[in-house]
């Protein structure tokens, strides 16, 4: 028993191990014999993964150690060999392969293609002992992807067997190319769509920004009773965003809902940027907060819309609540403070990303070309680690809206040169580059560049070739352009039309214009303008009555050039009514908008430019200048100089229009020494040389105030070469001075130096008539009679109830003529007894004294104000627009007419404005 008992104490513990290593061994899974099945199978997983991560020499390493290879095997190696561009070396691999079949054949002809080795893609295509429908696809995708359109459609049409990828390749590549029209043929021909081939379509068409037709194929699609996914709802609030309709974003929600991708954070960011974009920001904020996910891409997204809405405050408050800080969020608040002009912020921001990606590189160089900084733009330019083509498209736009345009075509040929192929970004702004220059030979070759890049099919670079022509003065090479474009865009008739009224082809730009298939505003606005650029204001007008009638809403632009029709019309009720419709639009709130208005006023001879200039919560230096030239139109010299004297108060600095302006008044109002002061601190303070016309405004300050000599002088030592005009600004002069010696040395001077027109002719005959040297009178008539030219007759236009009536000296075919002329002999014999004696000295012809009572009777100009007093209340004031100076003699008569009539009558004569009120001029007789 003892002995037992300690044999059992003994083998007890050893028995416990053993069975405790059994236990472990038993739960163990027994190993597998390897085949060599397995092993061929997980050495093509093997080759397919290497060859996807780019490793190709790795997956050959592991080709070439296989005991055994099957067609797998050899097909996934030469895909490897062609996905990466190493297409030689498969085909050397699928030479070697003696088992190919249909899929090896199409790997390599799809490697051929993906490199643009197009021809050699075919022959493979062509020697295959068999094709599938995959193989037919992938030559008709590699025609497609070079461009090569033709063939593709060619070989879709001799296809034996079509499925749904092969309609939608080549609809695709119809789409690619701009191609709409026949890429929905095509697409209406399917047999069967798949969700791709919406998207295909619906995004062609918002990639041409014809949004209304993407937003129709969107509802068509809908009511086929086809489910849009989140790509489709993404690119249609795109289109929705293109067209700018805040009625579309909420008719589309409800689809987002119901399909479930509402709270999809993709699809919630397209509808924040919708609402953003839209300008209703409010929703969109509204939205933003209402958001169950959101990503970077909504943060910066609103950060963005604050910051172009000048909201910087809210931009920087909403930047504050990011969770976290990445660097998409940085970029965008560097962005909202580099376009606020606090570039030292944004800087800040850019220093403190520890490693900032090719966006905020080229978000900091594009804040640096906004604020003018080229030198930092190109400094930070050359430190980037890795330039992509939006860094080299940053650069190049900068420096064309920065006026460097021969700068930013250096960059592009640095682009070059690099071996880099230029982005469409990079050759649009490049040819606005050639047109701001006016280089038409470097804009052929970036043209031949743009065509060797595959950029001939492009809207954007198309458009930018026609415009870059027509500033050239080509307008043959821009409408051939035209032309070749296989479907011409909105945008494409616009810049034809632009181009063509640019070039003063009025007539081709409104043929241009009837043959549109669809019109949009700015279709619109191009013609108006055209005509109101060709002094052609009225009938643009009538185009503006016909665009409200199609149902057109104006926008800036049109309501800019309409302003520009009215002040050259001097149709001042026009002008208001435009005025109220700037404030009904919201179109008060865009600056250049508000220097129209200032423009206009002014041009139409009211003071109410100043009204609006106060009322603008931004001045930039137009509208300074707006102002400026407004003051010297109206002869309003010291509000000229108060106006200059606030504007460097503000620290703006002063340009050569500035300067103009403010040295026009000085001569309007025959402030010599101010003139003197303002002329001399262009070059002292300003270092600013002055041209010719600041010069000629100086020539005719002193000549006026009788300094004739003084300015003979200044002509004769000026640094630049006198024009004409300046000769005939002393000319003017001496005939106001009536000094006959110097008018004679002038007119020989002009005589000798340009082609005399019939305006030098007739100052030099008015200076002789003057001093009643009629022989010499009739000498300077047979001269003009010889060499055909003839005296402008004097031409007055007042408009009243939205008509134009127009008024020529002496004429007798106005409707109302007897009226008119009934009219004015009473007032002519009121005045008379009153204290007006008629200046007979302003006849210039060697007449009896009673033709030329009757002659100064009937000027245009009392004409028209005689009808202006008939024909509207009384009280109203009175605008007359006359082509030539208005004489001594009607100025008087115009005191006598606003004092017993009790009216303001204006006159805008060849040189200045005239107000009459209460019997004297704001000019006081210094004209």
């Amino acid at each position: 028993m003892i002995r037992w008992r300690t044999a059992s104490t003994t083998l007890y513990p050893t028995i416990r191990r053993f069975l405790y290593t059994f236990r472990c061994i038993s739960t163990l899974s027994l190993p597998i014999q390897e085949t060599p099945q397995t092993h061929l199978f997980q050495c093509n997983t093997r080759i397919r993964e290497l060859g996807r991560l780019g490793r190709v020499d790795d997956a050959r390493r592991v080709f070439d150690e296989m005991i055994q290879r099957d067609a797998v095997s050899w097909n996934m190696m030469i895909n490897g060999y062609s996905q990466n561009g190493r297409v030689d070396e498969a085909r050397l691999i699928f030479d070697d392969f003696v088992g190919k079949n249909v899929r090896t054949w199409t790997i390599l002809l799809t490697g051929y293609a993906k490199e643009g080795r197009i021809d050699e893609a075919r022959q493979v295509f062509e020697s295959m002992p068999e094709r599938n429908v995959v193989s037919w696809n992938a030559m008709i995708s590699g025609h497609v992807q070079n461009g090569d359109l033709g063939n593709a459609r060619k070989l879709f049409d001799e296809m034996p067997e079509k499925n749904v990828a092969s309609w939608n390749s080549v609809v695709t590549g119809y789409c690619h190319c701009y191609r709409m029209s026949e890429a929905h043929e095509l697409f209406d021909q399917m047999p069967e769509r798949t969700l791709v081939s919406w998207m295909v379509m619906i995004s062609g068409y918002v990639h041409i920004s014809d949004y209304w037709e993407a937003w129709k194929l969107f509802v068509k699609m809908c009511r086929t009773m086809v489910r849009p996914d989140q790509s489709i709802l993404v690119v249609v609030l795109s289109a929705i965003t293109g067209l700018d309709d805040l009625e579309l974003i909420r008719s589309l929600r409800p689809i987002a809902i119901k399909t479930g991708y509402e709270g999809d954070v993709v699809v919630g960011s397209a509808i924040l940027t919708a609402y953003a974009r839209n300008g209703s920001l409010d929703l969109a904020m509204s939205f933003f907060e209402t958001m169950p996910e959101r990503n970077e891409y909504s943060w910066t997204t609103m950060i963005a819309a604050f910051s172009q809405c000048g909201r910087l405050d809210d931009a920087i408050r909403l930047y504050d609540q990011v969770p976290e800080q990445t660097v998409a969020s940085k970029t965008a608040m560097m962005t909202a403070y580099a376009q606020a002009g606090r570039i030292q912020e944004a800087r800040h921001i850019f220093d403190e990303i520890l490693n900032p990606n090719a966006v905020a590189w080229n978000a900091m160089v594009a804040g640096y070309t906004q604020n003018g900084m080229l030198k930092e733009a190109k400094d930070l330019f050359e430190k980037m680690p890795l330039k992509n083509s939006a860094s080299w498209a940053a650069m190049i736009a900068g420096f064309v809206q920065n006026e460097s345009s021969r700068e930013a075509l250096e960059i592009l040929i640095e682009l070059h040169r690099s071996g880099a192929v230029p982005s469409d970004s990079s050759f649009t702004s490049s040819l606005a580059a050639c047109a701001n220059i006016g280089d038409v030979e470097i804009g052929k070759v970036i043209h031949s560049l743009a065509i060797k890049a595959g950029c001939q099919f492009n809207s954007y670079v198309m458009n930018g070739l026609i415009s870059m022509y027509a500033k050239c003065g080509n307008m043959e090479d821009g409408s051939h352009v035209f032309r070749t474009i296989r479907t011409k865009d909105t945008v494409s008739w616009n810049s034809l039309i632009s181009g063509l009224s640019e070039n003063y082809m009025l007539d081709d730009a409104r043929l241009v214009f009837e043959k549109m298939p669809k019109r949009d505003v700015v279709s619109w606005t191009a013609i108006i303008s055209a005509y109101v650029q060709a002094g052609h204001g009225e009938i643009g007008l009538d185009l503006f009555l016909d665009m409200l009638a199609r149902g057109i809403k104006p926008n800036q632009l049109t309501v800019t050039s309409l302003l520009s029709a009215c002040g050259n019309l001097g149709a001042i009720k026009l002008g208001e009514q435009f005025h109220a419709l700037v404030f009904k639009l919201g179109l008060d709130i865009y600056l250049f908008v508000g220097n129209a208005l200032i423009t206009m006023y002014f041009k139409c001879g009211y003071e109410d430019g100043f009204s609006v200039f106060d009322e603008m919560h931004e001045h930039d230096l137009i509208t300074w200048n707006a102002v400026l030239v407004g003051c010297a139109q109206n002869g309003l010299g010291k509000e000229a100089i108060r106006m200059f004297e606030q504007m460097e108060a503000k620290g703006i600095l002063p340009d050569q229009t500035s300067f103009l302006g403010v040295l026009c008044a000085c001569s309007h109002a025959g402030l010599v020494n101010e003139g003197w002061e303002h002329f001399n601190s262009m070059t002292k303070k300003y270092a600013i040389s002055p041209l010719v016309y600041h010069y000629t405004c100086m020539v005719d300050l002193l000549g006026r105030a009788g300094y004739l000599f003084e300015a003979e002088a200044l002509i004769k030592n000026m640094p630049v070469n006198p024009d004409s005009v300046i000769w005939e600004a002393l000319l003017g002069a001496c005939r106001i001075h009536r000094n006959v010696e110097l008018g004679q040395r002038v007119a020989e001077r002009l005589f000798q130096t340009t082609k005399p027109n019939s305006g030098t002719y007739v100052l030099l005959s008015n200076l002789y008539a003057s001093q009643g040297m009629w022989d010499k009178v009739g000498e300077i008539r047979q001269l003009m009679k010889d060499q055909g030219l003839t005296k402008n007759p004097g031409i007055s236009w007042i408009q009243v109830k939205n008509k134009m009536h127009c008024f020529v000296t002496s004429d007798r075919t106005h409707n109302q003529i007897e009226e008119i002329c009934s009219a004015l002999k009473e007032f002519h014999g009121c005045f008379r007894e009153t204290g007006y004696t008629p200046d007979t000295n302003c006849v210039l012809h060697d007449v009896e004294e009673e033709q030329k009572l009757n002659e100064l009777l009937y000027h245009s100009e009392k004409l028209a104000v005689v009808f202006g007093i008939l024909s509207t209340p009384n009280g109203s004031p009175i605008q007359v627009i006359k082509n030539l100076r208005i004489c001594s003699d009607c100025h008087t008569f115009m005191k006598f007419m606003s004092n017993v009539t009790l009216r303001k009558i204006i006159i805008r004569d060849g040189n200045r404005f005239h107000h009459f009120r209460d019997g004297s001029c704001s000019c006081g007789d210094y004209w």
